[in-house]
């Protein structure tokens, strides 16, 4: 781990200041469009114009990398990041925020592109895990401090929407001034949808449904904290507990998803995840109650993401994995575009416990899906390692943890057949 910090520490700096910043906007955000009377259906449509913006930035971000560079698109993003933080409390319609939101969706998932491609080529593939490791703990570090951040002001005038703009503009100094070479960037040919459904159906549908639930969550929980008469300190504390979950739980899970069959893990996710948001609409809103279950909430759905890839691979082919990562995060985004607004939907149906009941459907899908996978297909035989990986991760470090997993896997196939492994190389 040491090793790994030595030479990437760079890197993890202006990621966690970048993560805090977009944590803090994140739950500022569904405090102030409260106090602005904007309603659920626009709430929800800011929030999922977010991921509208990811989606569009995962896919074209990396072609214009190729074209001007890593450094050229890391200033760009930059400035148009800092601008619009600043740009929310000065424009006061939902209109204006869902453009912003786009805006800023596509320039995050531009800079994660870019992080993410020089964090690769910094480490060797036997570090590639740890790696991961690090930049999944540095990620959700950031954004279980931003909401302490947030508790510091008024949410109703401009100083917190400052202080993420100046954390991500600090953010990128490490970076652009550390001495690690830019990497050249290189894409995978994509599978197809139906070559990667033909080998993992829960892996895809589960893609398409955790999406929606870290969408809901992510951009609806301080919606709806603010709508149940929450605090800032209580929603702030809400947020952070789903995030603290989604860390803690994490390790648990992957170290027994490398030990019993994976789907059985993922059925039991999906059944603690639906249990503990059932027991969060008969909790009557108490904060306490809120508070623990949202930390279970985010234990169960955070590392679901990286439970399913795991599963998606054991069914793979290592030359494979990297091509299968476009499809995975493009589900993932599909269902994280609609997350918020069928959250907003629900909402308006059932009031502010339809938050809670989108998630229990979500997470219910998800466990009876995977037990009925369980009597149509056989566990696999030789399954891969998990590795440790966020949901907003983009295609780069997907690509990342695939290509890690493959090596591990022939590393052991070498070593059963009495031959040596091969050096460590650069990351491509």
């Amino acid at each position: 781990m040491i090793s790994v910090l030595t030479g990437t520490w760079p890197l993890f700096l202006g990621m966690g200041l970048l993560m805090v910043g977009n944590g803090m906007q994140g739950t500022l955000l569904g405090v102030r469009g409260e106090i602005e009377g904007f309603s659920t259906f626009e709430m929800s449509l800011v929030m999922s114009a977010y991921f509208v913006g990811f989606l569009g930035g995962s896919q074209l971000a990396p072609g214009v990398i190729r074209r001007v560079g890593h450094v050229r698109v890391f200033a760009a993003l930059a400035s148009l990041i800092s601008a619009v933080l600043i740009l929310y409390p000065s424009l006061d319609y939902a209109w204006s925020w869902i453009a912003l939101r786009i805006v800023i969706g596509f320039c995050f998932s531009g800079v994660y592109v870019t992080a993410e491609s020089w964090l690769n080529n910094s480490v060797t593939n036997d570090k590639r895990g740890q790696a991961l490791s690090v930049y999944m703990i540095v990620q959700m570090t950031g954004i279980v401090s931003a909401q302490a951040l947030v508790v510091t002001g008024d949410p109703s005038g401009y100083i917190l929407f400052i202080v993420p703009s100046v954390l991500v503009s600090l953010s990128f100094a490490p970076i652009l001034l550390s001495a690690t070479p830019t990497p050249a960037f290189e894409t995978t040919k994509p599978m197809s949808f139906r070559r990667l459904y033909e080998s993992s159906p829960l892996g895809c549908i589960g893609m398409l449904l955790s999406g929606g639930i870290n969408s809901s969550q992510f951009g609806m929980a301080a919606v709806y904290g603010t709508q149940i008469g929450l605090s800032v300190p209580q929603v702030a504390t809400f947020v952070g507990a789903i995030y603290l979950g989604g860390l803690l739980f994490q390790y648990p899970i992957g170290w027994l998803s490398d030990r019993i069959d994976r789907r059985a893990l993922i059925m039991a996710s999906g059944a603690v995840g639906g249990i503990a948001c059932a027991a969060a609409v008969a909790s009557d809103g108490s904060p306490t109650m809120l508070i623990a279950m949202g930390f279970v909430l985010g234990g169960m759905a955070n590392p679901l993401y990286a439970l399913l890839i795991a599963y998606t691979n054991d069914y793979l082919d290592n030359e494979d994995m990297s091509a299968a990562s476009g499809g995975l995060i493009f589900l993932n985004g599909l269902g994280a575009i609609a997350g918020p607004i069928a959250t907003g939907a629900l909402i308006g149906l059932f009031g502010p416990p339809g938050f809670w009941v989108l998630l229990v459907i979500l997470f219910g899908a998800i466990a009876l899906y995977a037990a009925w996978r369980m009597t149509r297909r056989a566990a696999a035989e030789d399954p891969g390692s998990y590795v440790a990986i966020n949901p907003g991760a983009t295609t780069v470090a997907l690509t990342v943890a695939q290509e890690w997993v493959a090596d591990q896997q022939e590393a052991e196939e070498s070593s059963e057949d009495g031959d040596t492994p091969p050096a460590p190389t650069n990351a491509a």
